[in-house]
């Protein structure tokens, strides 16, 4: 996506929206899972959450039903790496059908910066992922010892799985997608992506604990 000076999202958000604008909409919809709403505005389910973005300047804001309180959410109240990676999905999505089979991903910085916290949070307790990842539309999967599958686009499902670990061997976690995801996002975005989801479910499983 971009390294994480402010400056770089905010030059990697107005190129995206500048990249998406040229582009046929209606046809990114479609193989993209959005909705494109004639005349001005498309919208997408991004981790269990509606978001619309208006057409032609590409600026997201929540939907009026994810909107809470009097106050107007616009798109200053979406984190702008998740902006970034809505954007990136809609340009890069090929419409390619998912294969239902399952290709991990490895990488040194996706280990340090995705897989590390999600285990120094659900390592010793896996069981208590499924309750953190409800909130992200997530559903249990019979994978290691405790393992839940969220879709984090429409064509973008996402399995992550832990196994608690023992006297010989640590906790261990692994996050899986569908051998398509390539045609939906970049490499550094699924990394994002990740980061994202770890993020917010962490944030779920400390208000559940």
């Amino acid at each position: 996506m971009c390294d994480s000076h402010p400056k770089n999202f905010q030059l990697a958000y107005r190129l995206a929206r500048e990249e998406l604008a040229a582009m046929d909409i209606k046809q990114q919809c479609s193989r993209s899972g959005a909705h494109y709403l004639h005349p001005d505005r498309v919208t997408i389910e991004y981790l269990n959450q509606s978001y619309v973005i208006s057409i032609p300047g590409m600026e997201i804001s929540l939907s009026d039903s994810q909107k809470h309180g009097e106050r107007e959410a616009g798109s200053e109240d979406i984190d702008l790496k998740d902006r970034i990676l809505i954007l990136h999905y809609l340009i890069t999505a090929k419409g390619t059908p998912n294969t239902g089979k399952l290709i991990g991903f490895k990488q040194v910085r996706f280990s340090r910066e995705v897989l590390i916290p999600l285990l120094d949070h659900f390592g010793k307790k896996p069981e208590l992922l499924a309750e953190a990842a409800v909130n992200l539309g997530g559903s249990e999967a019979g994978y290691g010892n405790a393992a839940v599958s969220i879709k984090a686009f429409p064509n973008v499902p996402v399995v992550i799985v832990l196994w608690r670990g023992d006297d010989e061997f640590p906790p261990n976690a692994s996050i899986l997608f569908d051998s398509t995801v390539a045609d939906y996002l970049s490499t550094e975005d699924m990394s994002v992506m990740c980061g994202s989801i770890v993020e917010k479910l962490t944030r779920s499983g400390q208000k559940e604990g």
